[in-house]
């Protein structure tokens, strides 16, 4: 039922792959469109996602119209024991600062709320 509700969205699209991980991907996919959109309206012309990877790590990635060129940037977060890296467009990683993993860590509750409220919310309402 889940998998016909996204379908209908067009959010399940890919082929050659089992529905569990169809449906997990259109998930992730949502809720990056969601997590885009915490910070702010997302101006037009411009694409921004936000969301969870997996249980260590958090991706930001936005591309926009600059100087008529497109133009992107990928940030990703890894949380480890050690404290959270960074790195963005493939540069290397390297240990935030604490104001940055305070930031990281009130967005991911931010995130949370939103996507609680904007994906699974109504997936459980239409079950």
């Amino acid at each position: 039922m889940i998998i016909k509700m996204l379908q209908s969205i067009g959010l399940a699209r890919e082929s050659g792959l089992s529905p569990e991980e169809k449906l997990r991907r259109n998930i992730v996919r949502h809720e990056a469109k969601v997590g885009g959109t915490l910070f702010g309206p997302v101006p037009e012309g411009t694409h921004r996602e936000f969301f969870c990877l997996d249980e260590y790590t958090w991706i930001w990635y936005e591309e926009w119209v600059e100087s008529n060129k497109r133009k992107s940037r990928t940030t990703r977060y890894n949380v480890m024991n050690e404290g959270i890296v960074k790195a963005q467009d493939g540069q290397a990683y390297r240990l935030v600062s604490r104001d940055e993993a305070l930031r990281l860590f009130e967005a991911a509750k931010a995130y949370q709320k939103k996507v609680e409220k904007e994906v699974y919310q109504p997936i459980l309402r239409a079950l």
